[in-house]
Formats: C-alpha cells, structure tokens, sequence
C-alpha cells in the first residue's frame, strides 16, 4: 500500500493521481462526448429533480446532533458491498446501498434494547450471525454428507457470507481502533475533526476538508482508499468524501450549526463502480480497443447512444423488482484504473459545464448547468442509474475484494 498524500495535499493528489493513471491506462475523454452529454436530454430534463436525491434522508429520530452525526458516519464506513449487488438482490430484494443503509437502521433500532451497538464498544460485539440477521441473509447451505448417502448437513457459506465477514470485520476493527484512542464512538472522532478542520478553515474552503480526510485515512484503514499501480500511487477515498459532503448535506443549512461543517462543493466525486459504468454506456469514458479494459462491457454500443442520451422512457407507476445482471468481474487494479477515469472524467465534466457555449442550451437549463458542482454530478449519475429502467440493466463491473465501494 503506498504512503498516504502528505499533510494539506489530500485534494490535489486524489485529482492529480486518478488523472495521471486514466492517461497513463489509454482512456479518453473527449470534450465532445462531455458536450453531447451536458446538452442530453437524457441530463437537462432530470438533472434538477434527480441530482437531489441523495439517499440521505434517514426516518429516524435522533436523541442528539451528535448521534445522527455518528449514524452517517457508521453509514459512510460501511458503503460498500456494490461488488454483491446480484446475490443481494436475489436474498433480499435490494441492492448494496440500499442493503447497508436497511443494516445501519437495524443497528440503530436495535441498539434501543440490546445497548449501543453503534459505540466503540458495541462495534466490537458484532458476529457474522447478528450482521446476518439484521440483514436478513441466509448464510447457511445445504450439502451432502461426504460419507452417508442421502444425508445433507448445513454449514456456513454462501454468496454473501463473504461480504458479511467483511462487515463484521470492519466494524470490529473501527471499534477498536475508536476504543484504544478513548473515543465512545466514531462520531465523536469525527466532530473533533470537524473542529479541527474549522481552525484552517479560514485559509481555504478545501483546508478543512483536507483535515478531516487525513484524520480519517489516517485512523482507520476502511477509509485508507488508496493503491499502488507500476509503483505510482492512485488515491481515490471514495467513503472519506461521501461523509464529508453527507456531513453538508444533512447539518449545512442549519442554524445555528451544531458542529463546523466544512464546504465540499469542489470536492472530487465519490468513485465507486456506478460511475465510471454509467460514463461508460454514456460514452463519456472511451476505453482503449487494445485493453483488456476494452473487453469488460461487451454490451456497450455507439449505437446504443441515441437511446440513453435520448428522454427517459415513459415512467411507470413501480418499476418492476428483477435482479440486475452481473457486470465483468474486474481485478483490484483494474477497478482502480476505472474508478479513477471516473474522477478524472467528472473533473472534465464540471469544466466544460462552466464554459459551455449557452447558446447549445435551452433557457431553463442554462443556470442549472453553468453553475454544475462536482457533487451534484455525482449524485446525478448514482441516482439516474436507478431512476431510469433502461438504466438499471446497464452492466456494472463487479469487485468483491473492495471494502471501499
């Protein structure tokens, strides 16, 4: 794993090191595909009512500021499984997001009766068979006996034990980690470094962001979103910067605030295997034809172009539940190569949005677009990919390795 970036550089090298890979790797983007988008009316007729849905609204009621604050930390630490979307859908009917916001509610409600299972302490007591429970998975197969005919014996297994493992692990790891540096949970890690953050806050809007996206990458591997390809260090801290901006999204417009809440409308996206998916079938990332890159959307089509870019097809009062298809499944460096075209693309995105000739725009998309924030665009394309049918089946690659997305 290589060294983190050095103190106050955190932003520069996450948009510095994903471009500096996504060239490197052959992957194009060209201004002209940028623009076919932007001016799509695929983009311009959902991007103000779609951008918006942020997945953060939580029906919960929080006995403080503090405790909320600790829940969207414990929900930004567990973002991930997309890698297990399939096998999810097939248990429980939803996908990854969807799945860890359910077991984040679970632990919250629970933790009424059987203590804070969301404390330091309390992450430490969690088992593959309470995580399973909560999450209503099945974590048990049935095999035959290996010497009695007709006799089956059940055992641990299955698709998804690997992810709850996973989660198990991370919770018990944070909670120690929390536990040893004398905090009671991981929100109260956070305010501290929201404060912190708040001291150089004057320097800079990123200043404070910097702050806390090193104490976080800093303490706690599960936010250590970093990789190392033909020894040049790619960092994408995908989790860090959605509590970040999930900080914004939900304290932001309060008054008075009840801790400092950093700005984060320059902050890079939140690179998972949504993104760079979707800009792919968008043909805004074009992959080299000579790459083994190439090969891992072999239903991506310039013919299908028309289609996606055109308007969303006529809405249905519910869309249908069916499980999703299973993408290509990808390598650790091959999901990194993606995941930071995806950053590097969004970079490209918002800059053209600014200089875009108005002139390619109807009235009413024109402020909408000229003042495009890199977390908005984010938020665009996470949501319209579930917003739209034809959307949903477009293959996503697949990475069950990842604890970071």
């Amino acid at each position: 794993m290589p060294a983190l970036p050095p103190s106050g550089q955190y932003l520069v090298n996450i948009r510095q090191s994903c471009r500096n890979l996504r060239v490197a790797s052959g992957i194009l983007i060209e201004p002209e595909t940028i623009k076919r988008l932007l001016i799509s009316p695929a983009f311009t007729t959902s991007f103000e009512r779609v951008s918006k849905d942020h997945g953060l609204l939580l029906p919960l009621k929080f006995a403080s500021h503090l405790e909320e604050l600790n829940f969207i930390s414990i929900l930004s630490l567990l973002n991930f499984a997309s890698g297990f979307r399939v096998p999810l859908h097939t248990q429980t009917g939803r996908g990854a997001w969807d799945s860890i916001r359910a077991l984040c509610f679970s632990l919250f409600i629970t933790s009424t009766t059987e203590g804070d299972l969301l404390s330091a302490k309390g992450l430490q007591t969690l088992s593959t068979a309470k995580i399973s429970e909560l999450m209503r998975i099945n974590l048990h197969v049935e095999k035959p006996h290996a010497k009695i005919p007709g006799v089956v014996v059940g055992e641990l297994g299955g698709p998804l034990f690997e992810l709850v493992t996973m989660i198990v692990d991370v919770l018990k790891e944070t909670g120690e980690i929390l536990e040893k540096s004398g905090y009671s949970n991981l929100g109260a890690f956070v305010v501290e470094a929201l404060q912190e953050g708040k001291k150089v806050q004057n320097t800079s809007d990123d200043a404070a962001v910097e702050v806390i996206l090193e104490r976080l990458a800093t303490a706690f591997p599960a936010f250590r979103d970093v990789y190392e390809i033909d020894r040049q260090p790619v960092y994408c801290f995908k989790k860090a910067l959605f509590l970040v901006h999930a900080i914004h999204v939900r304290f932001g417009s309060m008054s008075p605030l009840p801790f400092p809440v950093p700005n984060t409308e320059n902050i890079p996206v939140f690179s998972d295997n949504v993104l760079p998916s979707l800009l792919i079938h968008l043909g805004v990332i074009n992959l080299p034809t000579n790459s083994p890159l190439s090969r891992l959307f072999p239903s991506a089509a310039p013919q299908q172009l028309d289609s996606l870019l055109g308007p969303a097809p006529p809405q249905v009062s519910k869309i249908p539940e069916t499980v999703p298809k299973e993408g290509s499944v990808v390598t650790i460096e091959q999901s990194y190569i993606l995941r930071a075209a995806a950053v590097d693309a969004c970079e490209l995105i918002v800059e053209t949005a600014h200089g875009l000739d108005h002139s390619l725009l109807q009235e009413e998309d024109k402020r909408g677009i000229s003042k495009l924030s890199l977390p908005d665009l984010d938020m665009w394309l996470w949501a319209v990919a579930k917003d739209r049918p034809d959307y949903r089946a477009l293959e996503r690659f697949v990475d069950q390795n990842s604890i970071y997305f």
